[in-house]
């Protein structure tokens, strides 16, 4: 552990707290500083391995955290002052809760004869965190903080939620010598694997079922290649959840695309055919849309996911090993014509999409602008996806190669796009980030705009501008309802990136934007392009 110490020469609290997490390698922090957490704020300070990313609301610090696990798997810490500082992080915090996102959050408080009724930025928050949190605890004695902080950092990833500790500023700046604290051991990751009798009993539905179908899920997406293995072995195309969309290149012969509602016509046509659904780390949602009456084989690492949908068999482990395991027990098959089918479904589906995509029509048609993205971005791009139009576009009509993206899944917050491509490329410094994002979403985090500029972050910011929150205008006309209450006034966002210190380019003819991208692309600084869009869906 590395030992950092306050000007007096003595280790506080907030020190040997801050050391300790760089022990662990957890060393990025998100967050605005404050009273009640300036020991700790200044503790991040003097620690060499630790950084520190001021925000501009605290609501980017929580969703960059949950988008920072997401994309990487590892932990960021969200440090925030008391009261108005930890109810601002609610709704990032709530984002990592619903789709299991390990985040550490750490809560100024203030001291504790201030605390109650009548304390200036002080609200009860273990109380306010409850439902939030895996973990929920405040440091009410010096001694017991080390021991708190290892506990909580193990709930977070051995629960993959939100952990939450808070520190009254007193007790921050206490004295304290880390080698006499008492700590518990955090695991790096969690794995499991399962019993021989689930993969016995999992090969042996898949061996007894005629069409097998492999639905891939965001548990999966660390177990690509024994996804794509088990699918070789018995000759079982692939569809996936949104939150899944490129856990393999969409050109790879035996992946049919997303199902659900806007996924492809022939993964739901597979769904609909098959006799078994082989679901690896895939929680069933509403949204992706199984039939109930489809029996599955279903591998997950969390037991309590498994029932949730009627089960031919249940593997409690991880999918990167349970998968391989049970593609060893299953019987190989030939192929009887799924993949030459699957191949004429997909160029007949991307032939369509194509068709979709007008490169003459003003304003830029959206299916035209993810055809552009598709062509243009890297293959190794980091996505990071808002919610709303732009986000049923991406999942509809842009084509994955070797690109990852991360998005709000669950909880389906608008405001994620910004905040996780700043995660991203303090992640992955040398990749190309991209965040696509609508207006409605864009505007709700763009004072964060200059958070990427102040520390050198390099992303593309892509507005799909519409001037409408076009998703619940196709909603209100889906539930017969007039269009009220969502047409936006929006100002020029690439002026806009241009007054942050960032770059901007406009973009409202559609032969401008594919040489856009590009210059995004290569240019060194943040940059946000403005694409005049239509709200209309089809026609």
């Amino acid at each position: 552990m590395t030992k950092t110490t306050s000007e007096e020469g003595a280790m506080t609290v907030a020190d040997v707290l801050v050391a300790e997490l760089a022990a662990w390698g957890i060393t990025l922090y998100f967050g605005i500083p404050g009273s009640s957490s300036l020991p700790l704020v200044d503790a991040v300070r003097r620690n060499p391995d630790a950084r520190y990313i001021v925000v501009r609301h605290e609501q980017t610090a929580a969703l960059a955290a949950s988008a920072y696990n997401k994309f990487t798997g590892k932990v960021a810490v969200c440090l925030t002052i008391a009261g108005p500082g930890a109810t601002n992080l609610a709704t990032g915090l709530y984002d990592a809760k619903e789709d299991r996102a390990s985040v550490l959050s750490l809560n100024g408080q203030v001291q504790a004869q201030y605390a109650g009724p009548g304390g200036v930025q002080e609200i009860d928050q273990d109380a306010f965190f409850r439902p939030i949190a895996v973990f929920n605890n405040t440091v009410a004695d010096p001694s017991t903080a080390v021991k708190l902080l290892t506990r909580a950092l193990r709930y977070a990833i051995v629960g993959r939620g939100v952990a939450q500790l808070s520190l009254p500023n007193d007790i921050q700046r206490e004295s304290l010598e880390p080698a006499y604290c008492e700590r518990e051991t955090c695991l790096a990751s969690v794995t499991a694997a399962p019993t021989d009798e689930a993969v016995r009993a999992a090969a042996e539905a898949i061996d007894g079922a005629a069409r097998p179908v492999i639905l891939a899920g965001f548990g999966a997406m660390r177990a690509a290649g024994a996804v794509l293995e088990l699918a070789e072995t018995i000759r079982a195309p692939v569809v996936t959840t949104f939150r899944a969309k490129g856990i393999l290149p969409d050109e790879n012969e035996w992946v049919a695309g997303v199902h659900g509602p806007l996924g492809t016509p022939h993964a739901r046509t597979l769904i609909a055919q098959s006799d078994l659904v082989i679901a690896c780390g895939a929680s069933f949602s509403d949204f992706t849309g199984i039939p109930n009456e489809k029996r599955a084989v279903h591998i997950d690492i969390d037991p309590l996911q498994l029932g949730k949908h009627p089960l031919a068999a249940g593997v409690f482990g991880d999918c990167a090993v349970a998968v391989p395991m049970i593609r060893e027990r299953v019987r190989p098959r030939e192929d009887t014509g799924a993949r030459a089918w699957l191949a004429e479904q997909k160029r007949e589906w991307f032939r369509h999409l194509d068709r979709e995509a007008d490169p003459k029509a003003v304003p830029i048609r959206p299916p035209y602008i993810m055809k552009v993205l598709s062509e243009t971005l890297p293959e190794d791009a980091v996505i990071s996806l808002d919610v709303g139009e732009n986000q049923w576009w991406f999942g509809r009509n842009f084509r994955m190669k070797r690109q990852r993206f991360a998005m709000s899944g669950y909880l389906g917050t608008m405001g994620f796009g910004l905040p996780g491509a700043i995660a991203a490329k303090l992640a992955y410094p040398d990749a190309t980030v991209v965040c696509i994002t609508g207006d409605g979403g864009f505007s709700m985090v763009m004072a964060d705009f200059v958070t990427a500029v102040r520390y050198d972050l390099p992303v593309v910011v892509a507005v799909l501008n519409n001037h409408q929150l076009a998703m619940i205008r196709e909603e209100q006309r889906e539930a017969n309802y007039p269009p009220y209450g969502v047409e936006l006034t929006n100002p020029d966002f690439a002026a806009y990136a241009e007054a942050c210190g960032g770059a901007g380019i406009r973009v409202a003819r559609p032969q401008d934007l594919a040489d856009a991208v590009l210059r995004a692309v290569r240019m060194n600084k943040p940059v946000v392009i403005d694409i005049e869009t239509d709200p209309v869906r089809f026609g």
